[in-house]
């Protein structure tokens, strides 16, 4: 694996409203320190740095603009960056300014993307990095999820949610699935 000195990281939606209790039960409990980890060797490496935040017009939201939860969490709350993104949909792509422009006009075609929720707007903003034509790399230790319920009751566990969307992700073209280590080692 191979990072470009352009490759820009992605920090998608690191945000204290995802300390609520009513969120359920959560996987990687190390995926905050991973994506500290991602930050402080990118800024060292001069390399860009995208922050995403969530902006919900949910009524009632954890995530909702203004309250507390819509604050990003400490990890990525001074953390140096080069755009500031805002969405209130799962793609980073959907979002203020516009993401895909400002990665094209700096030339920029790999991008590492980190945050929260793995299966959710980590998931929907790599699969359209990949449909853009972007070289991703999603470092799955510096994501986390919740356990979710579908239809019928079905419930999958935060994990079996994270391997879904590796399986998703890797196994659909979209992105190479990766580690941490793997990414700070190339």
């Amino acid at each position: 694996m191979q990072i470009d000195d352009t490759a820009a990281l992605i920090v998608i939606d690191v945000q204290q409203g995802f300390d609520d209790p009513r969120w359920g039960e959560r996987d990687n409990p190390d995926a905050e320190a991973n994506i500290g980890r991602l930050i402080t060797a990118w800024s060292d490496a001069a390399r860009p740095i995208v922050l995403v935040r969530h902006d919900s017009v949910e009524p009632g939201s954890t995530l909702a603009a203004g309250s507390p939860g819509n604050a990003l969490k400490d990890v990525v709350a001074d953390a140096p960056h080069d755009l500031f993104v805002t969405k209130n949909v799962n793609s980073a792509f959907y979002g203020q300014p516009d993401l895909h422009a400002w990665l094209q006009a700096r030339g920029i075609r790999q991008l590492v993307i980190t945050g929260i929720q793995t299966n959710m707007c980590v998931e929907t903003t790599t699969r359209m990095a990949g449909n853009l034509g972007y070289d991703v790399m999603l470092p799955l230790d510096a994501t986390h999820t919740f356990d979710l319920e579908g239809p019928g009751g079905i419930r999958l566990t935060a994990a079996e949610l994270a391997r879904a969307t590796a399986v998703n992700l890797e196994g659909g073209g979209f992105a190479r699935v990766v580690t941490t280590d793997e990414v700070l080692s190339a």
